[in-house]
């Protein structure tokens, strides 16, 4: 019994000693989920793709996305990387398994997934707590969204990445999923490229009723198809937030405004 003080006291020592985790974030969609979490207290670096939030701004950078600054990395101690594969150029992913850096990887496929992949981060990182009840609150808000939005006919869209070449979203990118929360259906959801090319006969072949693009100048070149649903109807519409690229928890509510255009543009018949 004499010895309990002393391991107690030795425990307590080591619980003071140990050092907070280190976490290098390796895609913006990650270091918004730690903000999301309140754990960006935990970060030591990120890999820059746009513009910052304010509170990660002072953070230093590893280099921006497809272009990791290895040296930089490893200079920054991290014990845990958090990894969206696609930012990272695959013999760079080889050299950091080899390095042996603990990785969580992430690359969900629907929102669902994604809603689980946030709480499995927040338990990774510690935040267990944190990371259950936001879940939560983001399950919730997506159970909403569904039966607010419900249609008997889901809208066909086509979503439109980039003009030239044209580019568009296949079925197992989530985005197709936040679609379908809307009650609209991806024309091009039986392809399996996350970023399929496509082009304007296969477009005008399976004849979207709402064409959706991130500006109105690469909805122009459209109009000079007026066969299509779209352009028939005036349903081109500019992708209302770009945050619905970002698979994070901001994704529920961009995908909110998602379903809000469409509605008001192609309201159900209920």
């Amino acid at each position: 019994m004499r010895l309990l003080p002393g391991l107690l006291a030795l425990f307590a020592c080591s619980a003071l000693a140990a050092e907070p985790l280190r976490v290098v974030s390796l895609a913006p969609s990650m270091s918004e989920i730690m903000l999301e979490l309140q754990a960006d207290d935990l970060l030591v670096g990120v890999l820059d793709g746009g513009e910052r939030p304010a509170a990660l701004r002072e953070l230093p950078s590893v280099g921006r996305q497809g272009q990791l600054d290895l040296e930089r990395l490893l200079s920054l101690r991290p014990d845990l990387l958090l990894l969206w594969p696609g930012s990272v150029p695959p013999a760079q992913r080889d050299q950091l398994k080899r390095l042996g850096i603990a990785t969580f990887s992430a690359e969900p496929h629907d929102i669902d997934q994604m809603i689980e992949q946030i709480e499995a981060i927040a338990d990774r990182i510690g935040r267990a707590e944190q990371g259950h009840r936001y879940a939560q609150a983001l399950r919730d808000r997506l159970r909403q969204l569904r039966q607010q939005y419900r249609r008997d006919e889901p809208l066909r869209v086509f979503y439109q990445v980039w003009d030239r070449p044209l580019y568009t979203l296949g079925g197992r990118q989530v985005v197709s999923d936040a679609l379908a929360v809307c009650g609209a259906h991806n024309i091009f959801a039986d392809l399996t490229l996350p970023a399929p090319q496509v082009n304007v006969e296969s477009v005008l072949l399976r004849n979207p009723q709402v064409i959706l693009a991130g500006d109105e100048a690469q909805l122009e070149s459209w109009k000079a198809w007026p066969q299509l649903r779209a352009v028939a109807d005036d349903r081109l519409l500019v992708v209302p937030d770009k945050g619905l690229e970002r698979p994070s928890g901001q994704m529920i509510e961009a995908t909110a405004r998602l379903c809000a255009l469409l509605e008001a543009n192609a309201p159900a018949s209920r």
